[in-house]
């Protein structure tokens, strides 16, 4: 599973589950791009299916329901939808 990487400021370990036609993981990037929020981030529906399966799994583990965006931090903390204070307590500076 291939994640693309963002630029910015390490934060910790930052995951972003997406998909590419979903307003709500567009306005997430565009958050943690305008905190400077160095993130690695998956357009799940893109993929290839045994890409996509791959991905299903690693987003089951935080997120059994499969809603995007999903946003995990340090492999333990999870921010499931568009959840602009939270995501601004956690990562913004």
């Amino acid at each position: 599973m291939n994640f693309i990487h963002q630029e910015g400021d390490h934060r910790g370990k930052v995951l972003l589950f997406t998909l590419s036609t979903c307003v709500w993981c567009r306005k997430t990037k565009r958050l943690l791009e305008e905190l400077k929020v160095a993130y690695d981030y998956i357009d799940v529906d893109l993929l290839e299916e045994n890409e996509q399966q791959e991905a299903d799994r690693a987003l089951e583990r935080w997120n059994p329901r499969f809603s995007y965006p999903t946003l995990v931090i340090d492999d333990e903390e999870v921010i499931l939808g568009f959840k602009e204070d939270q995501i601004r307590a956690r990562l913004g500076r």
